[in-house]
Protein backbone atom coordinates (compact mmCIF):
# COMPACT_ATOMS: atom_id res chain seq x y z
CA UNK A 1 0.00 0.00 0.00
CA UNK A 2 2.91 2.33 0.70
CA UNK A 3 4.35 1.75 -2.77
CA UNK A 4 0.97 2.34 -4.41
CA UNK A 5 0.09 5.47 -2.45
CA UNK A 6 3.50 7.12 -2.37
CA UNK A 7 4.95 6.12 -5.76
CA UNK A 8 2.41 4.79 -8.25
CA UNK A 9 -0.58 7.03 -7.57
CA UNK A 10 1.42 10.28 -8.06
CA UNK A 11 3.16 8.73 -11.09
CA UNK A 12 -0.01 7.66 -12.90
CA UNK A 13 -2.58 10.24 -11.82
CA UNK A 14 -3.94 12.21 -14.77
CA UNK A 15 -2.43 9.99 -17.47
CA UNK A 16 -4.43 8.43 -20.30
CA UNK A 17 -5.18 4.71 -19.93
CA UNK A 18 -5.02 4.37 -23.74
CA UNK A 19 -1.23 4.61 -23.31
CA UNK A 20 -1.15 1.19 -21.66
CA UNK A 21 2.30 0.12 -22.83
CA UNK A 22 3.83 3.38 -21.63
CA UNK A 23 2.05 3.11 -18.29
CA UNK A 24 3.27 -0.44 -17.62
CA UNK A 25 6.78 0.68 -18.58
CA UNK A 26 6.55 3.45 -15.97
CA UNK A 27 5.25 1.02 -13.34
CA UNK A 28 8.17 -1.36 -13.74
CA UNK A 29 10.77 1.39 -13.94
CA UNK A 30 9.64 3.30 -10.86
CA UNK A 31 10.80 0.84 -8.17
CA UNK A 32 12.95 -2.23 -7.68
CA UNK A 33 11.15 -5.36 -6.49
CA UNK A 34 7.70 -4.69 -4.99
CA UNK A 35 6.25 -7.23 -7.42
CA UNK A 36 2.88 -7.56 -5.69
CA UNK A 37 2.37 -3.80 -5.68
CA UNK A 38 3.30 -3.65 -9.37
CA UNK A 39 0.91 -6.49 -10.10
CA UNK A 40 -1.94 -4.77 -8.25
CA UNK A 41 -1.41 -1.53 -10.18
CA UNK A 42 -1.14 -3.33 -13.51
CA UNK A 43 -4.29 -5.32 -12.85
CA UNK A 44 -6.14 -2.04 -12.21
CA UNK A 45 -4.68 -0.50 -15.38
CA UNK A 46 -5.64 -3.45 -17.58
CA UNK A 47 -9.12 -3.42 -16.06
CA UNK A 48 -9.52 0.28 -16.89
CA UNK A 49 -8.12 -0.35 -20.38
CA UNK A 50 -10.74 -3.05 -20.95
CA UNK A 51 -13.49 -0.77 -19.66
CA UNK A 52 -12.27 2.01 -21.97
CA UNK A 53 -12.57 -0.32 -24.96
CA UNK A 54 -15.87 -1.76 -23.64
CA UNK A 55 -14.76 -5.38 -23.90
CA UNK A 56 -13.65 -8.19 -21.59
CA UNK A 57 -9.90 -8.21 -21.07
CA UNK A 58 -9.46 -11.77 -22.34
CA UNK A 59 -11.01 -10.79 -25.69
CA UNK A 60 -8.75 -7.75 -26.06
CA UNK A 61 -5.77 -10.04 -25.39
CA UNK A 62 -6.91 -12.48 -28.08
CA UNK A 63 -8.90 -15.07 -26.11
CA UNK A 64 -12.17 -16.77 -26.98
CA UNK A 65 -13.82 -19.40 -24.74
CA UNK A 66 -14.02 -17.85 -21.23
CA UNK A 67 -13.73 -21.05 -19.17
CA UNK A 68 -10.93 -22.86 -17.36
CA UNK A 69 -10.52 -25.81 -14.99
CA UNK A 70 -8.16 -25.51 -12.04
CA UNK A 71 -6.43 -27.98 -9.77
CA UNK A 72 -6.67 -27.80 -5.97
CA UNK A 73 -3.75 -27.60 -3.54
CA UNK A 74 -3.43 -30.19 -0.78
CA UNK A 75 -1.25 -28.71 1.96
CA UNK A 76 1.42 -30.81 3.66
CA UNK A 77 0.16 -32.23 6.94
CA UNK A 78 -0.34 -35.53 8.72
CA UNK A 79 -1.07 -38.28 6.21
CA UNK A 80 -4.61 -38.94 7.45
CA UNK A 81 -5.53 -35.29 7.00
CA UNK A 82 -3.99 -35.14 3.53
CA UNK A 83 -5.94 -38.24 2.47
CA UNK A 84 -9.14 -36.73 3.84
CA UNK A 85 -8.43 -33.44 2.02
CA UNK A 86 -7.87 -35.36 -1.23
CA UNK A 87 -11.15 -37.20 -0.79
CA UNK A 88 -13.08 -33.96 -0.18
CA UNK A 89 -11.49 -32.39 -3.25
CA UNK A 90 -12.40 -35.32 -5.50
CA UNK A 91 -15.96 -35.38 -4.12
CA UNK A 92 -16.20 -31.66 -4.96
CA UNK A 93 -15.25 -32.37 -8.58
CA UNK A 94 -11.52 -31.65 -8.72
CA UNK A 95 -9.68 -34.09 -10.98
CA UNK A 96 -6.19 -32.61 -10.59
CA UNK A 97 -4.55 -32.25 -7.15
CA UNK A 98 -1.33 -30.39 -6.32
CA UNK A 99 0.34 -32.08 -3.36
CA UNK A 100 2.61 -29.96 -1.16
CA UNK A 101 5.71 -31.72 0.24
CA UNK A 102 9.33 -30.83 0.95
CA UNK A 103 9.78 -31.05 4.72
CA UNK A 104 11.21 -34.57 5.09
CA UNK A 105 12.01 -36.62 2.00
CA UNK A 106 11.33 -40.05 3.51
CA UNK A 107 7.99 -38.92 4.89
CA UNK A 108 7.29 -37.16 1.60
CA UNK A 109 7.80 -40.36 -0.41
CA UNK A 110 5.53 -42.28 1.98
CA UNK A 111 2.86 -39.58 1.70
CA UNK A 112 2.97 -39.48 -2.09
CA UNK A 113 2.70 -43.25 -2.50
CA UNK A 114 -0.21 -43.42 -0.05
CA UNK A 115 -2.03 -40.52 -1.72
CA UNK A 116 -1.50 -41.98 -5.20
CA UNK A 117 -2.95 -45.32 -4.12
CA UNK A 118 -5.83 -43.65 -2.29
CA UNK A 119 -6.74 -41.48 -5.26
CA UNK A 120 -6.70 -44.59 -7.46
CA UNK A 121 -6.85 -42.89 -10.84
CA UNK A 122 -9.69 -40.56 -9.86
CA UNK A 123 -7.40 -37.54 -10.09
CA UNK A 124 -3.96 -36.83 -11.50
CA UNK A 125 -1.26 -35.56 -9.15
CA UNK A 126 1.15 -32.64 -9.34
CA UNK A 127 3.92 -32.39 -6.76
CA UNK A 128 5.06 -29.05 -5.30
CA UNK A 129 8.32 -29.45 -3.35
CA UNK A 130 8.79 -25.72 -2.63
CA UNK A 131 12.60 -25.91 -2.89
CA UNK A 132 12.64 -28.55 -0.14
CA UNK A 133 14.89 -31.23 -1.69
CA UNK A 134 18.42 -31.37 -3.05
CA UNK A 135 19.04 -32.40 -6.65
CA UNK A 136 20.15 -35.92 -5.70
CA UNK A 137 17.24 -36.32 -3.29
CA UNK A 138 14.83 -35.36 -6.07
CA UNK A 139 16.29 -37.91 -8.46
CA UNK A 140 16.19 -40.58 -5.73
CA UNK A 141 12.59 -39.73 -4.86
CA UNK A 142 11.47 -39.74 -8.49
CA UNK A 143 13.04 -43.14 -9.11
CA UNK A 144 11.53 -44.63 -5.94
CA UNK A 145 8.11 -43.31 -6.87
CA UNK A 146 8.43 -44.67 -10.40
CA UNK A 147 9.43 -48.09 -9.02
CA UNK A 148 6.19 -48.06 -6.99
CA UNK A 149 4.16 -47.28 -10.10
CA UNK A 150 3.43 -43.68 -9.09
CA UNK A 151 2.77 -41.43 -12.07
CA UNK A 152 3.09 -37.68 -11.51
CA UNK A 153 2.07 -34.98 -13.95
CA UNK A 154 4.98 -32.79 -12.84
CA UNK A 155 7.34 -31.90 -9.99
CA UNK A 156 7.36 -28.20 -9.14
CA UNK A 157 10.51 -26.38 -7.98
CA UNK A 158 12.20 -29.32 -6.19
CA UNK A 159 15.46 -27.45 -5.45
CA UNK A 160 16.61 -23.97 -4.45
CA UNK A 161 15.43 -21.24 -6.78
CA UNK A 162 18.92 -19.80 -7.35
CA UNK A 163 20.54 -23.16 -8.18
CA UNK A 164 19.93 -23.61 -11.90
CA UNK A 165 22.64 -26.27 -12.10
CA UNK A 166 20.61 -28.36 -9.65
CA UNK A 167 17.42 -27.73 -11.65
CA UNK A 168 19.23 -28.81 -14.81
CA UNK A 169 20.59 -31.95 -13.10
CA UNK A 170 17.12 -32.97 -11.99
CA UNK A 171 15.51 -32.24 -15.35
CA UNK A 172 18.12 -34.31 -17.19
CA UNK A 173 17.99 -37.30 -14.80
CA UNK A 174 14.27 -37.99 -14.32
CA UNK A 175 11.45 -38.71 -16.74
CA UNK A 176 8.79 -36.73 -14.85
CA UNK A 177 8.40 -33.14 -16.09
CA UNK A 178 10.09 -30.50 -13.92
CA UNK A 179 8.41 -27.11 -13.51
CA UNK A 180 10.22 -23.92 -12.49
CA UNK A 181 8.34 -21.60 -10.14
CA UNK A 182 10.50 -19.52 -7.79
CA UNK A 183 13.30 -19.75 -10.39
CA UNK A 184 11.17 -17.99 -13.00
CA UNK A 185 10.40 -14.38 -12.08
CA UNK A 186 11.54 -12.54 -15.21
CA UNK A 187 11.66 -13.14 -18.98
CA UNK A 188 15.47 -13.27 -18.79
CA UNK A 189 15.36 -16.03 -16.16
CA UNK A 190 12.82 -17.94 -18.24
CA UNK A 191 15.03 -17.78 -21.32
CA UNK A 192 17.96 -19.15 -19.32
CA UNK A 193 15.85 -21.94 -17.82
CA UNK A 194 14.62 -23.01 -21.22
CA UNK A 195 17.82 -22.68 -23.24
CA UNK A 196 19.95 -24.53 -20.67
CA UNK A 197 17.46 -27.36 -20.24
CA UNK A 198 16.75 -26.56 -16.59
CA UNK A 199 12.95 -26.82 -16.79
CA UNK A 200 10.26 -28.54 -18.84
CA UNK A 201 7.41 -26.25 -17.74
CA UNK A 202 7.26 -22.61 -16.59
CA UNK A 203 4.93 -21.45 -13.81
CA UNK A 204 3.61 -17.91 -14.36
CA UNK A 205 2.26 -15.94 -11.39
CA UNK A 206 1.20 -12.30 -11.57
CA UNK A 207 2.40 -11.52 -8.05
CA UNK A 208 5.79 -12.94 -8.98
CA UNK A 209 6.21 -11.35 -12.42
CA UNK A 210 4.89 -7.97 -11.29
CA UNK A 211 1.71 -8.04 -13.33
CA UNK A 212 0.18 -8.88 -16.67
CA UNK A 213 2.66 -7.22 -19.04
CA UNK A 214 5.65 -9.31 -17.93
CA UNK A 215 3.49 -12.44 -17.66
CA UNK A 216 2.47 -11.95 -21.30
CA UNK A 217 6.16 -11.69 -22.30
CA UNK A 218 6.94 -14.92 -20.42
CA UNK A 219 4.06 -16.80 -22.06
CA UNK A 220 5.20 -15.62 -25.50
CA UNK A 221 8.80 -16.66 -24.82
CA UNK A 222 7.74 -20.12 -23.67
CA UNK A 223 5.50 -20.47 -26.71
CA UNK A 224 8.43 -19.60 -28.98
CA UNK A 225 10.40 -22.50 -27.50
CA UNK A 226 7.35 -24.81 -27.43
CA UNK A 227 7.52 -25.02 -23.63
CA UNK A 228 4.18 -25.30 -21.80
CA UNK A 229 3.22 -22.93 -18.99
CA UNK A 230 1.10 -23.11 -15.89
CA UNK A 231 -0.98 -20.10 -14.79
CA UNK A 232 -0.61 -20.08 -11.01
CA UNK A 233 -1.51 -17.92 -8.05
CA UNK A 234 -0.21 -17.17 -4.57
CA UNK A 235 -3.49 -17.45 -2.65
CA UNK A 236 -4.84 -14.15 -3.99
CA UNK A 237 -8.57 -13.58 -3.84
CA UNK A 238 -11.02 -13.04 -6.68
CA UNK A 239 -9.49 -9.86 -8.17
CA UNK A 240 -5.95 -11.16 -8.64
CA UNK A 241 -7.07 -14.62 -9.75
CA UNK A 242 -9.62 -13.16 -12.16
CA UNK A 243 -6.83 -11.21 -13.86
CA UNK A 244 -4.73 -14.39 -14.07
CA UNK A 245 -7.69 -16.29 -15.49
CA UNK A 246 -8.15 -13.67 -18.24
CA UNK A 247 -4.53 -14.19 -19.23
CA UNK A 248 -4.92 -17.97 -19.05
CA UNK A 249 -7.84 -17.80 -21.47
CA UNK A 250 -6.09 -15.34 -23.78
CA UNK A 251 -2.86 -17.36 -23.96
CA UNK A 252 -4.37 -20.84 -23.84
CA UNK A 253 -2.06 -22.17 -26.54
CA UNK A 254 0.95 -21.47 -24.29
CA UNK A 255 -0.75 -21.80 -20.89
CA UNK A 256 -2.09 -25.35 -20.80
CA UNK A 257 -2.02 -25.93 -17.01
CA UNK A 258 -4.14 -24.00 -14.50
CA UNK A 259 -3.48 -23.60 -10.76
CA UNK A 260 -5.90 -20.84 -9.76
CA UNK A 261 -7.43 -22.25 -6.59
CA UNK A 262 -7.07 -19.21 -4.30
CA UNK A 263 -10.80 -18.30 -4.22
CA UNK A 264 -11.79 -21.98 -3.89
CA UNK A 265 -9.79 -22.13 -0.64
CA UNK A 266 -11.35 -18.96 0.80
CA UNK A 267 -14.21 -18.85 3.31
CA UNK A 268 -16.12 -16.12 1.49
CA UNK A 269 -15.81 -13.91 -1.58
CA UNK A 270 -16.71 -10.21 -1.30
CA UNK A 271 -16.33 -9.59 -5.05
CA UNK A 272 -19.43 -9.12 -7.19
CA UNK A 273 -18.75 -10.00 -10.81
CA UNK A 274 -15.30 -10.94 -12.04
CA UNK A 275 -14.76 -14.65 -12.43
CA UNK A 276 -17.23 -17.24 -11.17
CA UNK A 277 -15.45 -19.96 -9.20
CA UNK A 278 -17.49 -23.15 -8.99
CA UNK A 279 -15.14 -25.73 -7.47
CA UNK A 280 -12.78 -26.75 -10.33
CA UNK A 281 -14.60 -24.65 -12.94
CA UNK A 282 -13.79 -21.00 -13.61
CA UNK A 283 -16.01 -18.90 -15.87
CA UNK A 284 -15.16 -15.30 -16.73
CA UNK A 285 -17.75 -12.54 -16.68
CA UNK A 286 -18.76 -11.03 -20.05
CA UNK A 287 -18.41 -7.58 -18.47
CA UNK A 288 -15.86 -5.00 -19.59
CA UNK A 289 -12.29 -5.26 -18.33
CA UNK A 290 -12.19 -7.83 -15.55
CA UNK A 291 -15.97 -7.70 -15.27
CA UNK A 292 -15.88 -6.77 -11.58
CA UNK A 293 -18.95 -4.79 -10.55
CA UNK A 294 -18.27 -4.08 -6.88
CA UNK A 295 -16.50 -5.33 -3.75
CA UNK A 296 -18.56 -5.65 -0.59
CA UNK A 297 -17.12 -3.60 2.26
CA UNK A 298 -14.38 -1.99 0.18
CA UNK A 299 -15.42 1.60 0.96
CA UNK A 300 -15.39 0.93 4.69
CA UNK A 301 -11.98 -0.75 4.46
CA UNK A 302 -10.42 2.11 2.56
Amino acid sequence: MGAIRQVYLPLLKGRDVEQLSQLTYLVHGAMQGNYSAKAAVEIALYDLWGKFHRAPLYKLLGGDEPTLRTDLTISVSELDKMLADCERAITAGFDVLKIKVGKNINQDITRIIAIYRHVGGRASLRLDVNQGWSAKQTVLAARQLESQGVELELIEQPVRADDLNAMRYVTQHITTAVMADESAFSPKQVIELITTGAADIINIKLMKSGGLSTAIHIADIASTYHIPCMMGCMLEGNVGVTAAAHLGVAKNTAISLIDLDGPALGQYDPVVGGACFEQANIRLSPGDGLGIESIDGLTDWV
